[in-house]
């Protein structure tokens, strides 16, 4: 799981994702991309801790990727980005990034500060990113149906799902508008397109809007967050024993950190299950929708091959009973089988034998 951070010069980008992976590139390196891997806050392994006292405890991660900034004013700009595309279109999300404050000592971005402008910005040039690839595409198939060959069926299918994708680029709309089906889906996988991922909107915000309302979304973009990327840097510098007061002083509920790693998990469809006991509790990170027998496959392969079925109880029922102990007696433990859908919060025990 890869989340990439793109932002223009002067929109925080950098300092965000020194808030959000505790990692500082030296500023001789900010021209480089920087990779760290961050935990998925959990509260529900926090109660599990308590009941068990594990060895470990072993959360989710995501990985974050720092795209160097880059300014869309010139060409040379825009190659910066060509280069830096392959590491993008191999995330899974898209975190983009805009300057929504205040401050005469950083320079403003094209000498001014104009969220929807600079958001704009990044959009279009993620959709002429796409373009490029689907142009250059079409035009190769176009050529190649007009021969004989044993892909002819298949090259037509292609050409046919590529023209639809040009449309609707050239009408400003993301690929994720243009995936009907399965096959759609298929023949744009290896692409790596960046307008059919998921996308969620920074609003980089002066100190004092911190901790505010939540934003709505733009069209096409799966959420928005607003944040202060230096009080997230200050906030995430804490030892964690002052954490608490600091965040009941700047009347902030949850770190914003906090909130956007949670986002990106879920714009990517992931899910947690729950594993418990006394040598480790663990958050499983899986696609929605994947069956136990899957999700026993997660822990190990042995599991999956010899899976007999798998004894479920839900968190909140758990939390509710107050233990495995009460939560079987008050008849909240499951008996699923091989086809069950796991759900988020499931707290799964495998039965095997192999």
């Amino acid at each position: 799981m890869k989340a990439a951070i793109i932002g223009l010069p002067f929109s925080g980008k950098s300092t965000l994702f020194a808030a959000t992976t505790s990692h500082r590139p030296d500023p001789g390196e900010m021209t480089q991309e920087h990779l760290a891997v961050v935990h998925v806050p959990d509260a529900r392994l926090d109660f599990l801790t308590k009941l068990y006292n594990p060895k470990k405890v072993t959360l989710a991660t995501i990985e974050f990727v720092d795209i160097p900034g880059f300014s869309l004013a010139d060409a040379q700009g825009r190659q910066q980005l060509r280069k830096h595309l392959p590491t993008i279109r191999n995330s899974d999300v898209l975190v983009l990034v805009v300057r929504d404050f205040e401050n005469p000592s950083v320079p403003a971005y094209r000498n001014r500060v104009d969220r929807a402008g600079d958001l704009s910005e990044l959009r279009d040039e993620i959709i002429f990113a796409d373009l490029e690839v689907v142009t250059n595409r079409v035009e190769k198939l176009e050529k190649a149906v007009h021969k004989p060959s044993k892909t002819h069926d298949q090259d037509k299918r292609e050409l046919a799902i590529m023209q639809a994708c040009q449309v609707a680029l050239e009408a400003g709309k993301p690929l994720s508008t243009c995936v009907h089906n399965e096959e759609d889906a298929r023949v744009l996988a290896s692409f790596g397109f960046l307008t059919e991922k998921p996308a969620i909107v920074v609003y980089n915000v002066d100190e004092d809007r911190a901790g505010g309302e939540p934003v709505e979304a733009p069209e096409h973009f799966h959420s928005a967050v607003a944040l202060c990327a230096d009080l997230e840097a200050q906030i995430n510098d804490l030892e964690p024993a002052d954490r608490a007061a600091f965040l009941e002083d700047m009347n902030i509920t949850t770190p914003a950190r906090d909130v956007l790693i949670q986002r990106c998990f879920d714009a990517m469809n992931y899910i947690s299950f729950l594993t418990m006991g006394p040598d480790e509790v663990r958050a499983w990170p899986i696609q929605r929708g994947i069956p136990a027998v899957e999700a026993a496959g997660k822990i190990h392969s042995d599991l999956a091959r010899g899976f007999i079925r798998a004894e479920t109880v839900a968190y909140d029922d758990l939390v509710a009973t107050g233990d495995l102990k009460g939560a079987k007696a008050a008849g909240k433990v499951r008996q699923e089988g091989k086809t069950y859908i796991v759900q988020d919060g499931d707290i799964l025990n495998i039965k095997f034998n192999v």
